[in-house]
């Protein structure tokens, strides 16, 4: 059994480290508010302009068609948009992702893809896939706790021009979406071609008098549409970082606490016996007198 000294020293280290882990869990419970306003806020962008393009789509006023509507029957050539964090200790979020990810590539690469290019948004996400050895034609890191757009776009056009020329002939993009403060949910969804899932039903048959011109406008809100899905993925993945992060420091707490409990029972009974023992001496040494 460890000394007394030992223990002591064991449980002031865990309740460093638990003083730690509580101090991140407040600072996450903060960051995780203001990432949740921001995340809803942009819902609503999202969402009214995912419907102006999906009205414009199906507008009968021109034969204009966007490179962004074309589809492609079984594509051979796929681009992925992988948003992870920057930092770890958000328990299972990048892992749940990852896993996602990768699985989907196997089955790509089984079904006879002959390409996939990667664009990496976040520190974890692009080490990763440096390391298992995959095409990434451009990412962007340490993006802090705010989205922002101008930082986005470089790395997102990258792939945007791809597309355009024909590299690759559907865009994926994987984040982990936020449900709720306990639950987040590992998404790879399509982006490029625009489908019914991201634009969603039109309202109605509507009418547009297009100013300079039809091609113009469409191509305008077509790219706003993207830029607008990539930036709520992103908000919505920094959103659930921050809630995994003070879930999961709550458990180090609270398992910090535990460990502490269960060091100070076995020093106490250490100290039991180290006490005995040396009343043992003291009356053996006195009756051998």
């Amino acid at each position: 059994m460890a000394g007394g000294k030992e223990i002591r020293n064991k449980i002031k280290s865990v309740q460093n480290t638990r003083k730690i882990t509580k101090a991140m869990e407040m600072v996450a419970a903060s960051k995780m508010r203001r990432a949740q306003e921001r995340m809803r806020a942009g819902r609503p962008y999202a969402q009214k302009i995912a419907r102006l393009a999906a009205n414009l789509a199906r507008a009968n006023v021109t034969d204009y068609q966007h490179p962004f509507l074309a589809k492609v029957e079984d594509p051979k050539k796929i681009g992925l948009i992988l948003v992870t964090t920057d930092k770890g200790l958000c328990g299972g979020l990048n892992t749940n992702l990852l896993r996602l990810a990768v699985n989907r590539l196997k089955q790509w690469e089984d079904s006879g893809v002959s390409e996939i290019q990667v664009t990496a948004i976040g520190s974890k996400g692009h080490g990763f896939l440096q390391r298992m050895g995959a095409k990434v034609v451009s990412h962007v890191t340490q993006l802090g706790d705010t989205p922002h757009l101008e930082r986005l776009i470089g790395p997102v056009k990258v792939m945007i021009e791809a597309y355009q020329e024909g590299k690759v002939e559907a865009v994926y993009i994987g984040f982990n979406q936020f449900v709720n403060t306990m639950k987040q949910e590992p998404r790879l969804v399509q982006l490029l071609p625009l489908s019914g899932e991201s634009m969603g039903t039109p309202d109605s048959s509507w009418d547009y008098v297009y100013e300079p011109d039809a091609q113009t406008a469409i191509d305008d809100v077509m790219l706003r549409l993207v830029e607008a899905i990539v930036y709520q993925s992103v908000a919505e993945n920094m959103a659930s970082e921050q809630s995994a992060r003070m879930v999961a420091m709550k458990a180090a707490s609270d398992n910090a606490g535990t460990v502490i409990k269960q060091l100070q029972l076995v020093y106490n009974k250490t100290r039991q016996a180290a006490i005995t023992r040396e009343i043992s001496e003291i009356v053996s040494g006195a009756a051998a007198v």
